[in-house]
């Protein structure tokens, strides 16, 4: 399956922003749309946390040092960055301008605090969906079940979890992620609509003329 959209308008691409709390299910939602979309593309972020047991720099994270980090933070390097679980993270604006710029969407896999600050700085091609647990029981046997965190790391996403859930009313798109083909389904619909977002194609009012004239 591509995403591509066969036009004789060009599209700037857009950025969808997935957040949820950890467990919840939006790195494999996200990694499925990516998957089966050629023109789509995760935003690699730069993180302080050692990498995780078959991770690879560049691929999963930029994996940075404190330092490095607060010198990309003081170039205003970064399109947004947070303190998430006493690590950083940031995604870099360069790469992702270039991008959308190309006609090329760009997935975010990161938190609340990163999705509005994206908006703030390019609300026009940000698309904001937002996953939900069934109930936190079931989110607390997600966790579990992925066995790479402690007991006491667990505790503290599911407390975290409920604050992050908060700010649920700041999103485009809400899901439900009881089951998870119909989360995706629902995913996938909203991505496909927001490709023929009007303001999407900065060449639509000469094409339009030109259709007018009879000339396209």
């Amino acid at each position: 399956m591509s995403s591509k959209v066969e036009s004789p308008v060009p599209r700037r691409g857009l950025m969808l922003v997935i957040s949820s709390p950890s467990g919840a299910g939006k790195s494999s939602l996200s990694r499925r749309l990516i998957a089966e979309h050629p023109r789509l593309e995760l935003s690699v972020s730069c993180t302080t946390r050692a990498p995780r047991p078959g991770e690879t720099d560049g691929v999963e994270y930029h994996f940075v040092t404190p330092e490095r980090f607060a010198e990309l933070v003081a170039e205003d390097a970064f399109l947004e960055w947070a303190d998430v679980h006493d690590h950083r993270y940031g995604t870099l604006r360069a790469p992702v301008m270039a991008a959308l710029e190309a006609g090329r969407d760009v997935v975010f896999d990161i938190d609340w605090q990163g999705g509005r600050q994206i908006t703030d700085r390019a609300k026009a091609d940000v698309v904001l969906v937002f996953i939900l647990p069934p109930s936190l029981p079931a989110l607390r046997a997600r966790l579990q079940g992925r066995a790479q965190d402690s007991a006491e790391v667990i505790e503290r996403r599911l407390t975290r979890a409920t604050e992050e859930i908060a700010h649920y009313d700041e999103y485009d798109y809400v899901i439900v992620n009881d089951q998870f083909e119909a989360a995706y389904r629902a995913l996938l619909e909203i991505y496909q609509g927001e490709q023929h977002r009007r303001h999407r194609h900065p060449g639509l009012k000469a094409f339009v003329a030109e259709l007018m004239a009879g000339q396209a």
